[in-house]
């Protein structure tokens, strides 16, 4: 058994992760930040959840127009493959991403 708490973490740059598992080639990880990532898109489904601060997600729909959506403690989002999104932190924030091993 592994234990892990998310409660103290803060990582030396943003982004900065803190691997917790890993499931059949799909691992499990805590970032910490307070920089906005870049637009992208995963070559496979992500699920992205706000574990402290609040994040703006930001995606592209089928016309390729932009929403956002403010993802708070415990709101969790799903990012299906090819999927435009960007995660802005609003100061800093603790974020669990769970993901295919290597995706962006």
């Amino acid at each position: 058994m592994d234990f892990s708490t998310t409660r103290d973490f803060r990582a030396s740059r943003a982004w900065g992760a803190m691997d917790l598992g890993a499931v059949d080639g799909v691992t499990v990880r805590a970032h910490w930040t307070d920089q906005p990532y870049h637009w992208h898109q995963n070559d496979g489904p992500e699920v992205f959840g706000v574990l402290q601060g609040a994040v703006d997600m930001h995606w592209r729909d089928g016309d390729g127009v932009e929403q956002v959506r403010r993802l708070e403690v415990g709101d969790f989002c799903h990012a299906g493959e090819g999927d435009q999104h960007r995660a802005v932190p609003i100061g800093a924030a603790v974020v669990l991403v769970v993901e295919r091993r290597g995706s962006e």
